[in-house]
Formats: C-alpha cells, sequence, structure tokens
C-alpha cells in the first residue's frame, strides 16, 4: 500500500531511498479512495526508528493507509525531541471519538515493572477499552502483547532467568489462519525481552488461538477467535542491526552481557549480524492488513 505520511517525517526519505512506495498528503488527496486509518501507539523509546521500522512493514500495497501516531499523555519521552512528538503526534483524548481500522501497539523497555506500576498504565487500559468498540483489529508487538494478554485476559507476564535475546526458529502451528498465510512452516523472528507470558494460563483462556511458536523462545503469535486482538511476542519489524545496537548499549552499562544468539555470523575477528526474518515479517504485516483490516473494516464506521 503507498502509505500515506507527513512531508517533513524523518521516516519518508529513508523509505523513499529503500524503493518504499510512500505518498504525502497533497498527492493523496488527489485520489478518490478511502485510505485505511491506521493508529500506531509508539511506546517504543527511539521513536523515529520504531516509526520507520513499522512503515516499512505496511509499506508496498495498492491501497493507501494513512497514519496517526499516538503517545500516552501520562507519559513525557526522553529520547524523542519535543518538536518532533509536536509535529507528528497526538494524545489519547484528541482521537477516542474516532473509528479507526487498524492499531497498532507498540513493545515498551519498561518490562521489570508490574503493570499497575507503568505511570501510564490506567490510560493504556482505558486505549485497550476503546479499541474493542473503536478499531477493527489491533496488533500488540512485545510488550504491547503481554499488556493486552493481562488486561483483556488476566495473563500474566513471568520473569525469565535470563535474556530472550537472539532470532529464534518457530514452527507454524495453525496453517490455515490467514494471519500465517503463504509461510513456511519454520520461519525466524528475533526476541529481545526478560519476560515471557505464562503459557499455563494462556493454554486456560478460550477464545485465543496460537499460530506459532518456539522450542526456545516460546509462543510467539496469538489470535483471538473474533481476529480484532494479535498479539505478537517478537519484533519482526526489526532492522537488520537493531539487536545489535542493544547488545552495544547493553556492553556499555554492563562488563559482561549475553551476546544475541543465532543472529551473527563471524568474518574474521569482527561479529556480522545475518537477517533470516525480513520475508515473513512483511507478509505478516501484510496479512494481518489485508485479512484482519482491510477484509473486515466497514467502508463507513457507523
Amino acid at each position: 500500500m503507498p502509505i500515506n505520511i507527513p512531508v517533513h517525517l524523518p521516516a519518508k526519505q529513508i523509505l523513499e531511498s529503500e524503493n518504499i512506495f510512500v505518498m504525502d498528503e497533497t498527492r493523496a488527496f488527489k485520489q478518490d479512495i478511502r485510505p485505511l486509518n491506521i493508529v500506531i501507539l509508539n511506546l517504543m523509546p527511539k521513536k523515529i526508528q520504531t516509526e520507520t521500522q513499522l512503515l516499512r512493514m505496511l509499506g508496498n500495497s495498492p491501497l493507501q493507509v494513512y497514519f496517526t501516531f499516538l503517545i500516552p499523555s501520562t507519559h513525557t519521552p526522553k529520547n524523542t525531541s519535543r518538536e518532533h512528538l509536536d509535529e507528528f503526534y497526538t494524545t489519547f483524548e484528541s482521537i477516542r471519538h474516532k473509528k479507526f481500522d487498524g492499531m497498532i501497539i507498540t513493545g515498551a523497555p519498561i518490562e521489570h515493572l508490574p503493570f499497575e506500576e507503568v505511570s501510564y498504565w490506567k490510560e493504556l487500559q482505558d486505549i485497550l477499552d476503546w479499541s474493542k468498540t473503536n478499531v477493527t483489529s489491533t496488533l500488540h508487538i512485545c510488550w504491547g502483547a503481554q499488556a493486552g494478554l493481562y488486561h483483556h485476559y488476566g495473563i500474566e507476564k513471568i520473569k525469565l532467568p535470563e535474556k530472550k535475546f537472539g532470532v529464534f526458529e518457530h514452527l507454524v502451528k495453525e496453517k490455515k489462519e490467514r494471519l500465517v498465510r503463504g509461510f513456511d512452516e519454520v520461519y525466524y523472528v528475533p526476541h529481545s525481552r526478560h519476560t515471557d507470558i505464562n503459557t499455563e494460563q494462556l493454554k486456560n483462556t478460550p477464545n485465543l488461538k496460537v499460530l506459532s511458536m518456539s522450542e526456545e523462545a516460546g509462543v510467539c503469535l496469538i489470535v483471538s477467535d473474533d481476529d480484532k486482538q494479535v498479539f505478537l511476542t517478537g519484533h519482526p519489524e526489526y532492522d537488520t542491526d537493531t539487536l545489535m545496537q542493544e547488545y552495544e548499549r547493553d556492553l556499555l552499562k554492563h562488563d559482561t552481557v549475553q551476546k544475541p544468539v543465532h543472529y551473527f555470523i563471524e568474518d574474521g575477528d569482527t561479529l556480522v549480524p545475518v537477517n533470516r526474518w525480513k520475508a515473513h515479517a512483511t507478509l505478516l504485516f501484510m496479512n494481518w492488513l489485508n485479512y484482519y483490516v482491510y477484509q473486515e473494516t466497514p467502508y463507513v464506521w457507523e
């Protein structure tokens, strides 16, 4: 889909250099079609990086997609300029009267905190409740998936003995589901997290389907029976070097740091990351956008 993004959004120039089909508002206005409206609740610290990653995943298809970027009003981001936030982001109070075809809730580096101690938890709960009636389908990523499963179904997160960090092999369990249509039986997903979901509680929760999982990384992809809630425990949107950046960041903080597994090849004394997840990541986002959003959303919201 040609993604309709603001002219001055930093991601626009990056995506155009990669031959991702983007258009700005002036060109989009001339096309007589109703765009899909997607709201992205961006909770990641490096907001520009996350914007670019998600827009890349949702580009290059035949329909228009218009994005609204959302941040909690009860939290002040520290790693993104105020000018960028003021120009490209809005708050929940400004959009709660609207309907959206799809929603993405990103991860957040706050796994060490109980959900109730997160500064914007109450606001996030309001957004999650609102999404059930005002959004056709919501895609939750990493911590966003843990938060959604906890709020909607009471499934708790559990602390892992060590960080789940690397690129892991996953097996498709429900091959006929639309979200994994076209997938190989085995595919790869990056993970970077200190917590996991309680799988025993998940097994005992009706109305949820596990679509894929990994022997090393656990459950990866979960969908509600009505397809309105999608939960993704990994980070398929990550760039090739994102885990490398996190590894180098952690090295600056600690003397010994776990190296991401199944991620590097050795080229002499140099560690070189290898991307083995890009094709399936693109297919996952396209399937969600097509089958769970476009095919299901009404042309005119009542």
